[in-house]
């Protein structure tokens, strides 16, 4: 507590003022937040300040910087408030105030925003690129030229409380192996502490995340569960998606079943804290390549989901090695066939592409040829190129396509 109250300090985040009586007064409260450290290990004594957001009201709090806190325990003065100059955490418009510090400072530097990704920056100098990718608080910078690294480190260390971490190895949860011509990423450390977490460290392991015979439902007859171990188990496995995509379908189906879990539900999720066991190891390599060209792949399966049996669409997009981004949802709408299944999946994968497009051009690596995207339905590939509304495809939601004209800009 003394080191976050020295960082207020330092920052005039605060002054002691009178108590105006036409304000009102927002509590705080300190929080110990858990936090992963650069190792990968649990820090669960990092102590933090932080405003009671839910008193706020708009039009009063949050068009103004004047929110007041007091109820400190080294405050013993009556009728003294803090005003605050800068935000707090807990404030409702504190994490757009940090993102417009930073976006205006990355801007200052020389730095242009990506327009597809708004936390991506980069920085060019003749062949030499910088790019810095933001998240909260911390930074990823990736570049060609160490001078140019080097030197943004130290402008922004003159303005802000920076802390160099080196060659990137962990973040966010994500361990990073980089060799010769690759890069590994992975997140085992991670998947251990799932499995000591809910007591899995001694169970049998399985070879695949779900049994593809069982259709799991809403109401099946089972006992129910605990929820909110059902919800905190789902969730952890919902992070580990992160850089496994292998069980992202399995987790994306449980997910839908956190508020009603039956037994058959968390034994589904069992199964693939299970197959997570004996493969703790995987994650996602990429090798370089002497082209970047972007592929995409989809699928969708039709009436899958016994409950409304509305389709669960899938892609994903790689440069030739791994996959990159990848996607798996239950879908708003349903299909009356595979062709028209095919077809939304197909619509939302074109929009991925777009906007991987893109970004591709921010970060000059634009593709100059059109972009392929494979799906397994020869009607759906033929609707795609007939612009034309016929019998078949006239119940076709018209946003669909969209897919028509997105094929021929790609």
């Amino acid at each position: 507590m003394k080191e976050e109250l020295s960082m207020i300090e330092k920052n005039k985040t605060w002054e002691l003022v009178d108590r105006p009586q036409d304000r009102k007064v927002i509590e705080v409260k300190w929080v110990y937040r858990t936090k992963l450290n650069v190792d990968g290990s649990i820090n669960k004594n990092k102590a933090r300040l932080v405003v009671k957001d839910y008193a706020q009201v708009f039009g009063v709090d949050y068009s103004e910087t004047f929110a007041l806190v007091a109820h400190l325990d080294n405050i013993r003065e009556e009728d003294k408030v803090f005003l605050l100059k800068k935000a707090l955490y807990g404030l409702k418009q504190d994490p757009r105030a940090w993102y417009n510090k930073i976006d205006n400072h990355l801007l200052s530097l020389g730095f242009e925003r990506s327009q597809s990704e708004t936390t991506i920056y980069v920085k060019r100098h003749g062949n030499d690129v910088l790019i810095v990718s933001l998240y909260v608080d911390d930074l990823l910078l990736v570049g060609n030229d160490a001078q140019m690294l080097q030197q943004f480190k130290q402008e922004m260390m003159k303005v802000f409380e920076m802390t160099d971490l080196g060659l990137m190895s962990f973040f966010l949860g994500m361990e990073n192996k980089q060799a010769e011509h690759e890069v590994f990423i992975f997140q085992k450390k991670y998947a251990k502490e799932i499995l000591k977490k809910f007591k899995l460290e001694e169970c049998k392991e399985v070879r695949t995340p779900m049994n593809q015979k069982e259709k799991l439902c809403k109401e099946d007859g089972a006992d129910k569960v605990d929820e909110a171990y059902c919800r905190s188990l789902i969730g952890y496995l919902m992070y580990l998606t992160t850089t496994r995509h292998d069980i992202l379908n399995a987790v994306s189906i449980l997910s839908r079943f956190m508020h009603c879990a039956s037994e058959r539900h968390l034994r589904a999720a069992k199964r693939v804290v299970r197959y997570i066991k004996g493969t703790s190891n995987f994650g996602v390599k990429f090798t370089r390549n002497k082209e970047f060209k972007l592929v995409g792949f989809s699928d969708s399966d039709w009436g899958g989901f016994i409950d409304d049996m509305k389709i669960t669409s899938g892609y994903c997009f790689s440069f030739g090695s791994g996959v990159f981004t990848w996607s798996s949802k239950k879908q708003e709408r349903m299909a009356q066939s595979t062709a028209e299944a095919k077809f939304i999946v197909a619509s939302s994968s074109v929009n991925q592409a777009l906007r991987l497009r893109n970004l591709l051009c921010d970060l000059n690596l634009e593709q100059e040829e059109s972009t392929k995207i494979f799906f397994d339905n020869q009607a759906a590939i033929a609707i795609s190129h007939n612009p034309v509304f016929h019998g078949k495809t006239k119940h076709f939601n018209i946003k669909l396509f969209f897919l028509k004209r997105s094929t021929k800009r790609m």
